[in-house]
């Protein structure tokens, strides 16, 4: 639940240090009130309405705010791209350290092969090699069993 929560404040906040302190501070709110009533009746809703609470409250702070309609309603649509983005990034942190460290330079950073090569001292033929790993393993870990899985930076 809580990568899934940091991945929306990010898109809201576009911090990650701040996404995450936001949804440490939303998490502190929900245990003291759970503490208080016991009674939420959807704790997922809950959470996401308060994380998007904590990033209105601090970019009011920030004076960076027009109004509250700037800021992605936690509907359905928000939830699941939180969820599939943290889904990906758990993959993407499972792959071997090779395997992962080519693959964020070439996606991340949008470095080419020739420079990701250069960058780690391997040949171009590795690298082409460790993205194929790379996309074969993300691709099998995300579809689950289900159709396949679109990766979105493809």
């Amino acid at each position: 639940m809580y990568l899934p929560l940091g991945m929306y404040a990010l898109r809201v906040v576009d911090d990650v240090d701040i996404a995450e302190d936001l949804v440490q501070e939303a998490f502190l709110k929900v245990w003291q009130v759970y503490d208080q009533t016991q009674d939420i009746e959807n704790p997922k809703g809950y959470m996401y309405r308060c994380v998007r609470n904590e990033c209105i409250s601090f970019l009011r702070q920030q004076k960076e705010v027009l109004g509250v309609e700037s800021i992605p309603e936690a509907d359905e649509d928000a939830v699941d791209t939180s969820e599939r983005d943290a889904a990906l990034w758990r993959a993407i942190d499972a792959l071997p350290d090779r395997c992962r460290d080519v693959f964020l330079l070439s996606k991340r950073d949008g470095l080419s092969n020739d420079e990701i090569a250069m960058e780690l001292g391997i040949s171009v033929k590795t690298v082409k090699n460790q993205m194929t790993k790379a996309f074969s393993r993300l691709r099998e870990v995300l579809s689950n069993g289900h159709k396949p899985f679109f990766l979105p930076f493809l």
